[in-house]
């Protein structure tokens, strides 16, 4: 559904590339994350492919359109919920959806609701059922909260049966509440439609939903895969030993000997790189008084990624 290969932007005066040489696929009905910091590139990436911006190089298609040389076709197939809402407050919720409808050639303009078109009618009802927001269609769209206009955004976007869906950071400014309710209507959604996700976000517990992610940083793909690919390339396990105070020589003497990797300072944290718990355990003759591992989290595993090792 989505072919990038050597996707490269430069801003004009600037001396780095926002995206630097990235490739990557998505299948159709996938949920796609891209992962990262503000400023990684992830919304630049997302605008050329949905035409608001030419690329500097490489190419790009969305529902087998080229985004610059078939725009126009890639938009038909395209819905956008961008990362500031885009709704007129002056209009009701469907007034909103009506005008979108209309400006993107789906329907003539009719002056009211009930003398549109049937089929626009069953779809308006449709679309706010699966949202949650039916009783409150008709509504002024000042009387909506801030996850209301999220949801009215997917109605409106959704209207001409996109094959992609893409959301920009579409949670951000939303309570943790607002958040989750967003995420099981977009599921509902997914599961209904067979509609193709591309979401960017920096918050990794939404990304952790995707079939595939994304990590971006400074412009490039720096991880790619599913959340338990990821989880596995990036989480390092590490062993958590300890001794008495008297014995914390010696225990590091013998780390030492078998040439193991570990962080200074007690308790002892030894970085295991494939090698066997049990294994080291049984080499060390000093008596322990603690033994555990640690999995850091793919969060944690990111963010040192993004920020570096703390």
């Amino acid at each position: 559904m989505i072919e990038i290969e050597h996707l490269t932007m430069r801003y004009k005066k600037q001396e780095a590339n926002a995206v630097d040489d990235v490739s990557f696929t998505v299948a159709a009905g996938e949920f796609f994350a891209l992962l990262g910091p503000n400023g990684a590139g992830k919304t630049t990436t997302i605008s050329i492919l949905t035409t608001s911006l030419l690329p500097t190089s490489g190419s790009a298609r969305v529902a087998g359109h080229d985004v610059v040389g078939e725009a126009s076709k890639v938009r038909q197939h395209i819905g956008v919920i961008f990362q500031k809402p885009s709704l007129d407050l002056n209009l009701t919720a469907e007034e909103n959806v009506r005008m979108h409808a209309v400006l993107y050639g789906l329907y003539r303009f009719r002056p009211t609701f009930s003398t549109m078109p049937d089929a626009y009618q069953r779809r308006i009802h449709e679309l706010a059922e699966l949202l949650g927001i039916e009783k409150d269609i008709f509504k002024p769209l000042k009387t909506f909260s801030g996850g209301m206009q999220r949801k009215l955004e997917i109605v409106r976007s959704l209207m001409h049966h996109p094959k992609v869906l893409f959301l920009d950071e579409p949670t951000a400014g939303l309570d943790p509440a607002s958040r989750r309710t967003l995420w099981e209507h977009l599921n509902v959604v997914r599961q209904e439609s067979e509609t193709t996700l591309f979401l960017t976000t920096h918050y990794i517990e939404e990304a952790e939903q995707a079939d595939h992610i994304a990590i971006f940083n400074q412009g490039r793909i720096v991880s790619l895969g599913t959340p338990g690919v990821l989880k596995a390339e990036l989480v390092r396990e590490f062993l958590i030993l300890d001794a008495a105070a008297a014995d914390q020589a010696s225990l590091r003497g013998e780390l030492s000997g078998l040439g193991l990797t570990f962080d200074p300072g007690f308790p002892v944290k030894i970085t295991l790189n494939g090698h066997s718990v049990q294994q080291i355990v049984k080499e060390i003759d000093t008596p322990l008084t603690t033994v555990r591992t640690e999995s850091p989290s793919l969060e944690e595993a990111y963010l040192e990624i993004v920020n570096g090792p703390q």
